[in-house]
């Protein structure tokens, strides 16, 4: 009795401090739209949902090894096949989220099956085609896309309308996506892709169908992207080319890298810090571009654990 009573809170794997942690910072999240302005809630919201596509770039980066620059048009996909099946098919809202979710996660299933056989800067160059190919479809295809001038539609269902109530739905479905990756990349199958990253030849050697744990792992990825990028057309209520062009997978796999490569929620932070320096810098200059670019270099330079990465660091040479 004695012994269960000194033994450390944990749930589902993770220690009491992390338990407590986790939930003051929903809380402080909750709590924001109570004090921000409808366009700083905006912004959060845009955070929230592109701390979700930097996470699902991250099971393949940090845990499989394997950077893609097709996951913003996986994410896109997403969002065109919501606004289209709720404005222009007129299903209802859940309906069309979750067409868009399938639409997302059978577009990796076919990215992976041409990607998973490659490996480094093969891998990365093939995701980006990819992700070409889906551009020039959505730019071209303008019977269904719209094509440059892209397709509007009020997605939300009646009672998302507000900045507050969606803010809290986006919180509420970001944490349990969270927890859902979270888990998955610290179940056996998440230990198997890790060993995969760290050697491949030994994991095969060792039995394991290197290439179909990472078509699954793939296709898992694609399916929260899809996820993010659903809940993106919600949030802007349009979708054009842009949304599935490269621009968008590097800024997914540069908010990664600023969080930090495989810590995962990193990509949260890295969200938060890059939208917040992209309105700030361009509240003040038009040549923002060039003052992210030199972020970017010098975090890549001096921080390249990533922001999460480095805290850590800090933390346990402190303890020490």
């Amino acid at each position: 009795m004695t012994q269960a009573i000194s033994r450390p809170i944990r749930i589902a794997g993770m220690t009491g401090r992390a338990v407590i942690l986790v939930l003051a910072g929903l809380a402080v999240a909750a709590a924001l739209p109570l004090v921000l302005t409808n366009y700083q809630v905006g912004l959060a919201t845009e955070m929230l949902i592109f701390g979700v596509l930097a996470m699902s770039i991250d099971i393949l980066a940090g845990f499989a090894g394997r950077t893609s620059l097709g996951h913003g048009a996986i994410f896109g996909v997403s969002g065109y096949v919501v606004v289209y099946a709720s404005a222009q098919a007129g299903l209802p809202p859940a309906v069309a989220f979750a067409l868009g979710v399938v639409a997302a996660t059978l577009v990796a299933v076919i990215f992976a099956l041409l990607a998973v056989r490659t490996s480094g800067v093969y891998f990365l160059l093939l995701t980006l085609a990819l992700g070409m190919i889906v551009w020039g479809i959505c730019l071209r295809w303008t019977q269904m896309t719209g094509g440059e001038n892209g397709m509007r539609g009020d997605v939300r269902p009646a009672w998302l309308v507000t900045h507050r109530a969606f803010y809290w739905a986006v919180l509420a479905g970001a944490a349990v996506v969270s927890y859902a990756m979270w888990r998955f990349v610290r179940s056996p199958f998440g230990l198997t892709l890790l060993g995969i990253r760290d050697s491949e030849s030994r994991m095969r050697s060792l039995g394991y169908n290197v290439s179909l744990h990472l078509f699954i792992g793939f296709a898992v990825s694609g399916f929260f992207a899809g996820i993010a990028g659903a809940l993106y057309a919600m949030f802007n209520n349009f979708v054009s080319p842009s949304t599935v062009a490269l621009a968008q997978s590097v800024e997914g796999v540069l908010m990664m890298i600023a969080g930090g490569v495989g810590t995962l929620f990193g990509g949260f932070v890295g969200a938060a810090a890059i939208i917040t320096l992209e309105n700030a810098v361009s509240a003040y200059t038009e040549r923002w571009q060039m003052v992210l670019g030199v972020t970017f270099i010098l975090i890549m330079i001096f921080t390249p654990e990533g922001i999460i990465g480095t805290l850590r660091a800090i933390l346990t040479r402190k303890e020490r």
